[in-house]
């Protein structure tokens, strides 16, 4: 059975939204029954990814220029832990955790639109998957292969586990590094290349170097450089912390400011709300009694001009 026919089947099952897998995978299958011996049952076989994982590979089937950033600084950071340069792994801290948070954003988005929105948890495997991506030219390759079967850690010092993580991972193209220098006629006998074991052990995915690489430091030394940078990722962090402790201070205390003020503004609009109803109340009387007293006066008037009638009247009648 060909590993590349059966990586090629397993490139478009694994780029399908998730819950049609099952379906495509039963679908392949049948079509793969003429294509040769034991292709339909490794079709058959092939995995179904954890959510994290099929995010991943939404993530390189369709945006794989994200991916593309992260092994660039991937490089960048091993290089610096080689050379034991604690600032520079500062700086390319920040840059990987700026990058990483881009990256889950795009991995949540792709994800979304094909059928599956990711939850925080599903988030932070992705996450820790790319940055795994990013320590590691093993897991890097596995993640760059799109046929991720599950989520990857790394702990900075060891390389990453891949041992299940991929689908067909004898197929998993190698990244790119620099050109090989020249170098003297081959040896056949140690130039050869054996042929992809045959048989139910699943071969780990390892990074090809195609040139020597210099003396790597050692486990401790790696470990107490990635503690310096740790301890000053944490000092960072602290600082930050704090920044933010005093904005929330200030924001208290002016949240406490505008509610005392908010408070005797209330209490200014109450007392003026029961000053304008007691004014209105005493309106409303002067305004009846006013009424009153227009009608008194109308009545008066009309009793004086009756007086004034009979006393002419009583005039004329004497004379």
């Amino acid at each position: 059975m060909d590993d590349q026919e059966l990586a090629r089947i397993a490139n478009a099952l694994y780029a399908l939204p998730l819950d049609g897998f099952i379906a495509a995978r039963t679908a392949a299958a049948k079509e793969a029954a003429g294509a040769g011996e034991g292709l339909p049952a490794a079709v058959r076989a092939l995995p179904k990814p954890s959510v994290a994982a099929w995010a991943v590979n939404m993530l390189a089937a369709h945006q794989p220029g994200v991916l593309e950033q992260l092994n660039e600084l991937g490089g960048r950071m091993r290089a610096a832990q080689s050379s034991l340069d604690a600032a520079g792994m500062r700086d390319l801290g920040r840059e990987r955790r700026t990058l990483l948070a881009s990256a889950v954003d795009a991995a949540c988005s792709v994800a979304e639109q094909h059928g599956r929105r990711i939850s925080g948890a599903v988030a932070t495997a992705v996450e820790e998957t790319l940055r795994a991506a990013t320590a590691d030219e093993g897991a890097a390759a596995a993640v760059k292969s799109g046929r991720l079967l599950q989520v990857l850690s790394a702990d900075g010092v060891d390389t990453v586990d891949l041992d299940g993580a991929v689908a067909v991972p004898g197929a998993v193209a190698a990244p790119r590094t620099a050109a090989p220098a020249p170098a003297a006629e081959p040896d056949k006998a140690t130039t050869a290349t054996p042929a992809p074991a045959r048989g139910p052990a699943k071969p780990r995915l390892q990074a090809v170097r195609q040139e020597p690489r210099p003396a790597s430091p050692s486990a401790l030394e790696k470990a107490q450089a990635a503690e310096r940078a740790a301890s000053e990722a944490a000092d960072e962090a602290a600082r930050q912390a704090q920044e933010r402790l005093d904005d929330l201070t200030a924001a208290e205390s002016g949240f406490a400011r505008l509610a005392q003020e908010a408070r005797e503004l209330r209490a200014t609009l109450k007392s003026t709300e029961e000053q304008l109803e007691r004014t209105r109340k005493l309106k409303e009387t002067a305004a009846a009694e006013a009424k009153q007293a227009a009608r008194a006066a109308d009545k008066a008037q009309r009793s004086a001009m009756l007086a004034s009638e009979r006393v002419l009247r009583l005039g004329n009648t004497r004379s």
